[in-house]
């Protein structure tokens, strides 16, 4: 089925109750990963950010996701701009690596370090937005005055460490999100009036270098003046990922309508593009991407097409237009949100979020010919 969404309506103009509410609180956003879930966020912390302007809101996440928040060559914290357009204070933990050497001198000196960071910020609340066990733990150890997370968490046991219970019902989990910070919002004295947040706002951090880098490999390639298709055949796991061999067939009838198309990839991802980039009969061309190019590329392209992963979510946060190919997983939980996106899943996939690598026998039955339909639309 192909489907589209309009954009969601949220409190960015709220009534202040000036006997209690706080103009400056201080706030930690706890959404360690993953990329997809990071870009979910988004919109709820910059609903945040225009609520109380002069907030000084920090955000604690996983140290290989940073430029999702925070450029290369900017500072951690401070003032804000293009670099580090959303929060004023990112925190950098590095979860993966302390469970490998748990024991080691250097894992407790980077924890502790992390540790008096977060404490050092002083935060009023900190607002879990992950709902795992080690993100409340992160959240407790913040020091924050009030904890708040959802009723019903990923893991049961982290409702231990809140303070205040955020119901979730929202389907999507964008809306959940927004749950969490209305919550807040609203305990600290704020009501709410509604507004619409668009895509393509400024809420991911620009990097003049790695734009200078995408504009150096695309003039290399002859595309610095094509319209430009990003094609993303990696996804999490082999459940979600459409075959090479579309993408390849794909880039070929782009190719007939006067758009070119890139190839994605990422650390493990080398087999896939080669095997799109054989199958593309020359209409196609692989380029690996760090996070803040990645963003510089899809700032550059007309359209993107790939499975449930972030690089899809990127592309649609921004403003691009997106066709998204589901299987395993379900759109209406954490499909793309916005306006000028397109969602294909046949009927016969059936939800699940076990990782699987077997493919998806749904997503396999998504056509070629059908997904250029409905890129026919969007781009018409």
């Amino acid at each position: 089925m192909g489907s589209s969404r309009t954009p969601f309506s949220f409190g960015s103009t709220l009534r202040i109750n000036p006997v209690n509410s706080k103009l400056n609180p201080r706030a930690l956003v706890v959404r360690l990963g993953a990329m997809g879930d990071v870009l979910h966020a988004l919109p709820a912390v910059a609903m945040l950010r225009r609520a109380l302007p002069e907030a000084r809101i920090g955000w604690v996440i996983e140290r290989r996701w940073r430029e999702l928040l925070c450029a290369p060559e900017v500072e951690l914290a401070g003032s804000r701009g293009a670099g580090r357009p959303l929060v004023d204070e990112v925190h950098l933990v590095d979860t993966r690596a302390w469970r490998k050497r748990i024991l080691t001198a250097e894992t407790r000196r980077d924890f502790l370090a992390a540790t008096r960071g977060l404490r050092s910020s002083e935060y009023d609340a900190a607002l879990d937005m992950q709902g795992a066990i080690k993100s409340a733990v992160v959240a407790k150890l913040s020091g924050a005055k009030t904890i708040l997370g959802f009723r019903k968490p990923r893991e049961r046991a982290a409702r231990l460490f809140y303070d205040s219970l955020v119901d979730g019902r929202a389907e999507h989990v964008i809306e959940k999100y927004v749950e969490v910070v209305q919550t807040w919002l609203e305990e600290i004295g704020l009501s709410r009036a509604t507004s619409t947040l668009q895509p393509g706002t400024a809420l991911l951090p620009r990097d003049k270098a790695s734009e200078a880098r995408i504009h150096s490999a695309l003039k290399s390639m002859g595309l610095e003046r094509s319209a430009i298709a990003i094609l993303n055949p990696g996804a999490g796991w082999g459940a979600k990922q459409w075959a090479p061999a579309c993408y390849g067939a794909l880039a070929t009838q782009l190719a007939s309508r006067g758009v070119r198309s890139v190839i994605n990839y990422g650390p493990g991802e080398e087999s896939l593009a080669r095997d799109a980039v054989a199958s593309s009969d020359g209409n196609a061309v692989a380029l690996f991407s760090s996070l803040s190019e990645l963003m510089a590329l899809a700032r550059r392209a007309e359209l993107f097409v790939g499975g449930d992963t972030g690089p899809m979510h990127l592309a649609a946060l921004l403003g691009v237009k997106t066709v998204a190919l589901f299987g395993p997983t379900d759109p209406a939980r954490n499909g793309p949100y916005w306006a000028g996106t397109r969602v294909l899943r046949d009927p016969s996939s059936v939800t699940s979020y076990s990782h699987k690598r077997a493919e998806d026998s749904g997503l396999e039955k998504i056509t070629v010919e059908r997904v250029m339909a409905e890129i026919e639309e969007l781009l018409d």
